[in-house]
């Protein structure tokens, strides 16, 4: 019997446990955020928000990279092996410093044999000149002789002939000493390109040769060697590439913001400077036009040349208009909305499918609104029909949002938080204040426990016979 008893006391008491952990579960407290109860037939809880007039901004947005504003490419206008180069990749460089010296030594030949062509064709011309005189005179003889009867025709036609044959001479001569000072002064000009300075100010951002290399003259069909590049880094520009569909409304002189991959804390801000005519396909067959945006740079900063970046080109500004999230917008179809929102509605075009719609709160519950949306930006959306200053929309989120319905209850959720935070700090003073009650008692018998233990209490006890 004393087993049976037992198990039946175990059992009662599990009992009380598992009705206590019940009680718990199914308290009204619980219900209520639980989603539970008369609460849960109130509604959903969505994210509600006032109607007001604000500023919005149309933009394009457009990918592309940094570039600097001026950038010279130098290559070499002869073909030699570099002998120097005096500054190195990222240094500072000023308009007329030498950046590259190249080795002479085959172009100061070629200069030495112009001017021995030059000596020869002057010595040539001395003597084609002596020919010259003495054909002219015997030319004259001739004519004198002819008139007397002295000289045939014959003869005199070929003293002619040798005096013009002499003049002819001496012009060939005469030009190919022109020619010879024009090769002087190419094997000149060719030996002053031995030397090649900057012709700005910059930072050499690109060298690619080094000493002992040999440079190449590009030709028409083979492109010569770039031997560095200088940049100007405090002038620097965003080369974006906006979509054929965009660029209609992008103008010269339109204000941008431009965010760069590698400062994700920076916002910098430009002007678009140029527009491309010309159209470029992609590889994927993207249609694109180049649009250079100049940067707003502080005093003394620059930036790296080729960083991707981004940027939004404001095309159209709007001001004081109703301005919603652009999520409260929704699509609904046309034979779905209810027939006295959809009859004499002029928002609502019963020839077309869909509809645009936003969800006001009246009362606690959503009324299906058709609106005529205007400009949009990311965020937000332009409401040009519709909706009136102070009215109450569901903004979110998007779960509900694909799902509501006319006439549907719903709750703000915002508020339903504050009630759980409240309901949540009450009921951790609610438990403080009962851990407090349960501690004190078992103190006080501590308490009387350790006075019957100490050794006064024993003293007395022994002393009392």
């Amino acid at each position: 019997m004393g087993v049976v008893k037992v198990l039946v006391i175990v059992f009662v008491c599990l009992g009380v446990l598992v009705a206590g952990g019940v009680a718990v579960v199914m308290s009204p407290v619980g219900a209520k955020f639980r989603g539970g109860g008369s609460n849960a037939d109130a509604g959903a809880a969505v994210t509600m928000q006032v109607v007001e007039r604000g500023d919005l901004a149309r933009t394009v947005s457009a990918p592309g990279s940094i570039e600097p504003r001026t950038l010279v490419k130098i290559s070499s206008q002869v073909s030699a092996k570099v002998l120097a180069l005096p500054f190195r990749e990222g240094e500072v460089v000023k308009a007329g410093d030498v950046v590259v010296r190249l080795d002479p030594q085959d172009l100061v030949a070629l200069m030495d044999s112009a001017r021995a062509g030059l000596k020869g064709q002057e010595a040539s011309l001395g003597g084609a000149e002596a020919s010259l005189i003495n054909a002219r005179l015997q030319f004259e003889r001739m004519e004198s002789l002819y008139e007397t009867g002295d000289a045939t025709k014959a003869d005199l036609d070929s003293a002619r002939a040798g005096f013009l044959q002499a003049d002819s001479n001496k012009q060939v001569i005469e030009q190919g000493i022109e020619q010879a000072k024009a090769q002087i002064e190419r094997a000149q000009k060719d030996l002053d390109n031995t030397v090649i300075s900057s012709p700005i100010d910059g930072i050499l951002t690109s060298l690619n040769v080094e000493v002992g290399e040999t440079v190449i003259v590009g030709t028409t069909n083979n492109p010569g060697s770039v031997v560095l590049e200088i940049a100007d880094l405090s002038r620097m520009l965003l080369k974006a590439a906006v979509d054929e569909a965009n660029i209609a409304p992008v103008e010269i002189g339109q204000d941008a913001r431009v965010f760069i991959n590698a400062y994700t804390d920076r916002e910098y801000t430009g002007k678009v400077a140029r527009i491309g005519l010309k159209r470029n396909v992609g590889a994927d067959g993207t249609g694109t036009f180049e649009v250079e945006i100049d940067l707003n740079l502080g005093e003394g900063e620059t930036l790296y040349s080729g960083l991707s970046a981004s940027t939004d080109i404001t095309v159209e500004h709007f001001y004081d208009e109703i301005i919603v999230p652009s999520q409260a917008v929704v699509d609904r179809r046309v034979e779905e909305l209810p027939k006295e929102i959809k009859e004499g509605n002029e928002l609502v075009d019963i020839e077309k499918t869909f509809t645009r719609v936003v969800y006001r709160v009246v009362d606690g519950k959503t009324v299906v609104t058709p609106v005529e949306v205007g400009a949009s930006d990311l965020t937000t959306t332009v409401i040009t029909a519709g909706l009136s200053d102070g009215d109450t929309v569901v903004v979110g989120p998007y779960r509900v949002l694909v799902t509501l319905g006319h006439d549907q209850a719903v709750r703000d959720e915002e508020a339903l938080e504050a009630e759980e935070t409240a309901a949540e700090e009450k009921g951790s003073v609610a438990a403080e204040s009962e851990d407090t009650a349960e501690t004190e008692p078992a103190k006080e018998t501590d308490e009387s426990d350790a006075d019957a233990d100490s050794p006064a209490a024993t003293t007395k006890e022994e002393e009392a016979p």
